[in-house]
């Protein structure tokens, strides 16, 4: 039981870890980081996997040297990616069984909302969704279940991979071995997430008040 507790606290903060990982395995540890982020990214069971905080202290062992920084993020970017590429296809290929009645919470009429939804904000959601965790995870699974076109997906599913990859690792590379940052690293992630999450949140305020704009019934003159 106890190996199992040890196990479960690796996977679930392997960012506090990097460093065991690095002086046991070397450079086998760009595959390992790489197989982190496409399984987190790429399979809808496993969002409690670390991201940001991963790709974070990654970049910030790249400025003390474990890591070529260049090489780290075009790995790590292409992992993103296909990552998301895989939730896609899966959500695309079991969607359909998976919303037949029989699950309760699951009914057909959320699938052609989703589709719906998607047809309207999708290229936004994918691209906001590498900034949020857990989130990040389900987003492509969900585009896949409600057929966006995939040439529709992919293309911000790329632009997401690159800009989310590339702000967390050269942001830990250029800041996280400051002082103060390593001294309250913990703190320094929680403000990464909801500095993530902000777009987000934004979008949805923005849309919420063009719902209720569109809502109002127009005036005629003389009134």
């Amino acid at each position: 039981m106890e190996y199992i507790s040890l196990a479960i606290d690796f996977l679930l903060h392997m960012d506090k870890y990097l460093s065991v990982i690095i002086q046991d395995f070397g450079l086998w540890s760009y595959l390992i980081l790489f197989v982190v982020i496409f399984i987190e990214t790429g399979l809808v069971v496993t969002p409690f996997l670390p991201g940001d905080s991963l790709l974070f202290a990654a970049g910030a062992f790249a400025a003390a040297g474990a890591f070529n920084p260049l090489l780290l993020f075009a790995l790590l970017a292409t992992a993103a990616v296909l990552g998301d590429t895989a939730n896609y296809w899966i959500g695309h290929a079991i969607g359909p069984r998976v919303f037949t009645g029989d699950i309760r919470f699951l009914k057909k009429e959320y699938l052609d909302k989703t589709q719906a939804f998607y047809e309207k904000y999708g290229g936004k959601t994918i691209f906001l969704a590498r900034f949020i965790p857990i989130i990040r995870t389900f987003a492509p699974f969900v585009a896949g279940v409600g057929k966006m076109r995939y040439g529709y997906f992919i293309s911000y599913n790329i632009i997401g991979g690159i800009v989310w990859t590339a702000l967390c690792i050269f942001g830990g590379y250029f800041f996280g071995n400051l002082p103060f940052v390593k001294d309250n690293f913990s703190i320094v992630i929680m403000a990464i997430i909801v500095i993530s999450v902000m777009p987000a949140v934004f979008e949805y305020i923005k849309g919420k008040r063009e719902s209720k704009i569109a809502a109002k019934p127009a005036q005629t003159p003389g009134e």
